[in-house]
């Protein structure tokens, strides 16, 4: 019995890891989504993915792109990690309706193999300079020939057609559907899901820096690879409208640590803001000439404070704000997925408009408002009269007792009257009788 005990215990030890053996050496495929603009934190991301690849000896890399462009020189970077990619990399603009658009287009070009889902979308991939314009003349011929070049050298394999059409798109703009793409041969496969790529990518031939190789994605097993938190985050740093809360807020918080100074939390606020907005700017298309209208915003709303104006200088300064936000980030020919939203500027604007007018009537109010310390404050309070002989004598007033003398329009006063202060002359009161 105790024999067969232990054999049997064997048996599965054996069975266990023959299945651990099996599923370990079937191939595998690392799977990525790479939803969101062409930025530095996606390149990040790719080459995490292809390290991973690489270290577990996957069969193929596949990222799931939906863009609508971004940085072109981001894009130039990840075209080269993904051309020294030991693992073939596989581009696959999915899901239906995503969009390879701008840098997008060409870093679908850039893939060992490219593919589409059925609804998908790619093209349009016209430069744009930093500041957000058009670019000029001589620059923007030279830029639209070397991204040309560019295209050319990823899609000359694919034959005329799809050269063409990749010079079209940064030409022209030119913007097409995955059947035709495919029709043109740009892309490799149309295909409906991941699983579905995966039958298409099944022996099909790939070139390598490493050389010619055959994909085998028969009984593949998938691993999805998901953006880390930090690279996430960064990403989003980029997105305009995440940017100009940050700026805003920022300012503001900066302000009121420059206003009251003392504390801490309203200045770490500012500069964490601060600090965070200058990433997203750094790599967005900003026209920084829009931070003038900011500093004059907010030199507006201070002198308000300070200045009898009555809110005239608050209300030019969210004027000036929301020019100096629009500025900053919507200049023309800007993408529109680079551009800040419109009614959230308007919207912030007039809500900080808002806090430095209710500051500003704080600030009046203050000043109306009768002396509420030291000995100012007790004009109009009344007491009693302790000593009283003639036009001088002492009173009692909020417990404390004072010298006082009796104001030329006040009856007599004895001990025991009723008196109110109508002036205070250094350490001594002047009082009258109350009737």
């Amino acid at each position: 019995m105790k024999h067969f005990r232990v054999l049997l215990l064997s048996l599965t030890i054996f069975a266990f890891s023959h299945a651990v053996l099996a599923q370990s050496g079937d191939p595998l495929a690392i799977v990525m989504t790479a939803d969101g603009p062409i930025m530095p934190p996606m390149l990040e991301y790719l080459k995490r993915g292809i390290e991973t690849a690489e270290r577990e000896n996957a069969e193929v890399l596949i990222v799931e792109l939906n863009t609508p462009g971004g940085s072109v020189d981001t894009m130039l970077e990840m075209i080269q990690v993904i051309g020294d990619s030991e693992v073939p990399v596989v581009i696959y603009v999915s899901p239906n309706d995503a969009i390879a658009g701008s840098a997008g287009a060409l870093i679908t070009m850039a893939g060992h193999a490219s593919a589409m889902a059925p609804r998908a979308a790619i093209g349009a991939a016209s430069p744009i300079e930093s500041s957000g314009a058009d670019i000029e003349s001589t620059l923007d011929e030279k830029i639209r020939e070397i991204l040309k070049a560019k295209a050319r050298s990823l899609v000359n394999r694919r034959g005329a057609e799809a050269v063409e059409l990749a010079e079209a798109m940064v030409d022209d703009a030119k913007a097409v559907t995955a059947d035709e793409a495919l029709e043109a041969g740009l892309i490799d496969f149309v295909a409906d899901d991941t699983e579905d790529l995966l039958q298409h990518l099944n022996g099909f031939a790939v070139r390598t820096k490493d050389g010619e190789r055959t994909l085998n994605t028969d009984d593949i097993r998938t691993e999805p690879l998901q953006m880390s938190f930090i690279e996430h985050f960064l990403l989003l740093l980029t997105d305009p409208n995440i940017s100009f809360l940050l700026l805003a807020i920022g300012v503001q918080a900066v302000l009121i640590e420059i206003s009251s100074p003392g504390g801490w939390i309203a200045g770490f606020i500012g500069a964490v803001c601060l600090t965070l907005a200058t990433y997203g700017m750094g790599v967005l298309p900003v026209n920084w000439f829009g931070i003038v209208f900011f500093i004059i915003a907010f030199v507006l709303f201070i002198l308000d404070i300070k200045a009898p104006t009555h809110g005239a200088l608050t209300v030019a300064g969210v004027a000036s704000f929301i020019v100096g936000a629009l500025v900053l980030f919507n200049s023309p020919g800007t993408p529109d997925f680079q551009k800040v939203s419109v009614p959230l500027v308007i919207g912030m604007g007039i809500f900080i408009g808002l806090i430095f007018l209710g500051i500003l009537f704080l600030a009046l109010r203050a000043q109306d408002r009768p002396i509420q310390t030291g000995a100012e404050s007790l004009v109009g309070k009344t007491g009693s009269a302790r000593t009283f002989e003639g036009d001088t004598g002492q009173v009692q007033v909020e417990s404390e007792l004072w010298s006082a003398e009796r104001s030329a329009d006040s009856d007599p006063i004895g001990k025991g009257d009723r008196v109110e202060v109508v002036e205070v002359k250094g350490l001594r009161l002047k009082v009258k009788k109350i009737k």
